[in-house]
């Protein structure tokens, strides 16, 4: 897209965190793209500075920090309400897996390291933007799961727990936050950021191949779908977990 082909303001704003780079700056990405303002999160300032220059500084606000630290949480909603005046969309896209193995053998800290950063701060985002505006003015919120969360991932236990939790957390928001603010998630396979590259490293063509549709995903992927859950076309869809996977799920009864 051209700078003569940039669509007007829409007037609306979101919240995106973990988007400085990988599957939260596909999103960002497409919101801006489409005239949206946007508040992005990241734990590194100097990556964080870098995403809001090359998606545009006139549009996008960087609150660094962590995003199970509640002093942050407040922090990036109030950029919102602050540097904007309202918070139409949240997309609770920040995550962490630190740990690689069976569960049996899963440290338990660790576990709620991922609980706490994968779930709870996602609830706390949500909390915060619902009562800085959302339960007045309506809005939609977009949870990032993950198809670890809706089918057994060796290996990656804990992190498919806490995507399994993310998508329960989905249902019970869009029952209570209902009729003004929808809330759905979506559920991506495996998307070639930094973040997932453990999974595909030195054999992507192999990875690939077991995908129907022949390739991983990329963040524009997800920006897309984030893009329509938070549209006027997906206006009467709530409480649903979108799987974009490239059609792997349909090789779950091939034996």
């Amino acid at each position: 897209m051209t700078a003569n082909e940039r669509p007007e303001l829409s007037g609306k704003v979101a919240l995106v965190t973990g988007a400085s780079r990988g599957i939260g700056y596909g999103i960002a990405e497409a919101l801006v793209a489409r005239g949206d303002r946007v508040v992005i999160t990241g734990r590194g300032e100097e990556a964080l500075k870098e995403a809001v220059e090359r998606l545009g500084a006139d549009r996008v606000i960087g609150v660094p920090g962590k995003a199970h630290d509640l002093d942050h949480q407040a922090a990036a909603v109030e950029a919102a309400m602050d540097g904007f005046g309202r918070l139409d969309f949240l997309i609770n896209n920040a995550g962490t897996n630190p740990v690689f193995g069976p569960i049996a053998d899963l440290d338990l800290g660790v576990a709620r390291k991922v609980f706490e950063t994968n779930v709870i701060s996602a609830l706390g985002f949500a909390q915060r933007s619902w009562h800085a505006w959302q339960k007045d003015h309506g809005g939609a919120i977009v949870n990032i799961a993950s198809i670890a969360g809706v089918s057994a991932s060796p290996f990656i236990g804990a992190y498919g727990m806490s995507k399994a939790a993310m998508v329960n957390l989905t249902l019970q928001l869009a029952h209570e936050f209902a009729p003004l603010v929808r809330v759905n998630a979506i559920a991506p396979a495996v998307v070639k950021t930094k973040f997932a590259q453990a999974l595909y490293e030195g054999r992507e063509a192999e990875a690939a191949a077991s995908y129907p549709l022949g390739r991983l995903g990329v963040p524009a992927d997800i920006g897309g779908a984030a893009a329509f859950l938070t549209s006027p076309q997906s206006e009467w869809i709530t409480g649903q977990t979108l799987v974009v996977d490239g059609g792997i799920f349909l090789n779950a009864g091939v034996g």
